[in-house]
């Protein structure tokens, strides 16, 4: 996948994911776990295109180990909504599963970055 689609699409999972949350019932759970989610599916995004200036293939892989921090915990926090939000699995599943391909191919970057930089 091309740098700049992977840019556009942690954006778009990053959207995807506050456009959840506004549909969303408000209750002190929601709240909390919605606010943790927020901030780490918006990390993704904003370390991903961080990683596109990485000064070295350290800094980039670096990076990329953030935004695969990131995506794990994203999954996390979709996981608990789900078992406090059974109406909106669907939902919920679906931003679960583009966090799960978006954190595939991150692991898959970051272990071609290091065979890479081990053949140099």
């Amino acid at each position: 996948m091309a740098n700049e689609e992977l840019k556009i699409r942690t954006k778009k999972f990053s959207i995807s994911i506050a456009k959840l949350i506004l549909d969303m019932p408000y209750n002190l759970i929601n709240k909390n776990y919605s606010n943790q989610l927020i901030r780490c599916s918006s990390s993704v995004g904003a370390n991903y295109r961080a990683s596109q200036r990485a000064k070295s293939t350290a800094d980039f892989i670096n990076k990329l180990k953030i935004v695969e921090e990131e995506l794990d915990e994203s999954m996390f926090f979709l996981e608990l909504l789900t078992e406090f939000n059974p109406d909106k699995k669907v939902m919920l599943v679906e931003n679960w599963k583009e966090a799960n391909e978006l954190l595939s191919i991150i692991v898959s970057s970051i272990v071609t970055s290091r065979r890479n930089a081990t053949i140099k």
